[in-house]
């Protein structure tokens, strides 16, 4: 492999062509991929409500919290040691199902309001909005955002200790804090993993689909926490 790059780079534009390519295959496969994970992500919500695993989840959230981070990091770890095979996109979809189940709770609180559907397409058009907007900004921006990553990532570590903590506290003002915080350190991750994407630094597209639809499924959910709260109408 390392004998035939010189003879890349001695063709000139054949390097910035394959290159070229290799990008648009990974941004394409990523987009059509992270469109076919919603389906599962419905599936799982419609499950969760339908079996009654939501309120299952609602009346012990400290067990929820444990099912999901083992559910959720397992899975994503197990999507990481076989992205470069068919298994990964498997593995990717049963995790998207399963995010939709744990989903569920916060879907079945809204749909008890007498505007949930509207609260919930209202939710899904906003994030539609935020996504094409950083998708915009990825595309054309000519500034660098990976440098943001690493303290993007450290805000979302802070996040998921105040949001464990929270558990136990049970603070409005903390729980609100958290959401609006976590709807911008997830929009400027998605900025910077699409961009990512966009200009090559991600060659596999299980690995930039993962990144992505995380970025896009916190956005919904603490989207709709908001909207749930402040828009919501009792019957």
């Amino acid at each position: 492999m390392s004998d035939f790059r010189p003879t890349l780079a001695d063709n000139g534009g054949y390097t910035t062509a394959a290159s070229a390519a290799v990008r648009n295959r990974v941004m394409r496969n990523t987009y059509w991929l992270l469109a076919l994970s919603l389906v599962p992500t419905v599936l799982g919500a419609l499950v969760g409500l339908n079996t009654g695993i939501n309120q299952v989840m609602g009346s012990s959230p400290g067990m929820s919290v444990i099912v999901f981070l083992i559910g959720a990091f397992g899975l994503m770890y197990l999507i990481e040691r076989n992205k470069n095979s068919s298994m990964g996109v498997a593995l990717l979809l049963a995790f998207t199902f399963f995010m939709g189940i744990m989903l569920s709770r916060l879907l079945g609180h809204v749909m008890g309001l007498a505007n949930g559907s509207q609260l919930i397409m209202l939710a899904f058009g906003g994030t539609a909005v935020v996504f094409g907007a950083m998708a915009s900004v990825a595309s054309t921006s000519k500034r660098d955002f990976s440098t943001m990553h690493k303290f993007l990532f450290i805000g979302v570590i802070m996040l998921i200790v105040a949001s464990l903590a929270n558990i136990f506290l049970q603070l409005p003002a903390l729980m609100l804090t958290i959401s609006v915080l976590a709807i911008g350190i997830f929009s400027a991750l998605l900025l910077v993993d699409l961009q990512r994407v966009i200009n090559g630094g991600e060659t596999n597209y299980v690995s930039a689909t993962l990144a992505v639809y995380l970025d896009v499924y916190n956005i919904f959910a603490n989207l709709l926490m908001l909207l749930g709260i402040f828009g919501g109408d009792r019957e």
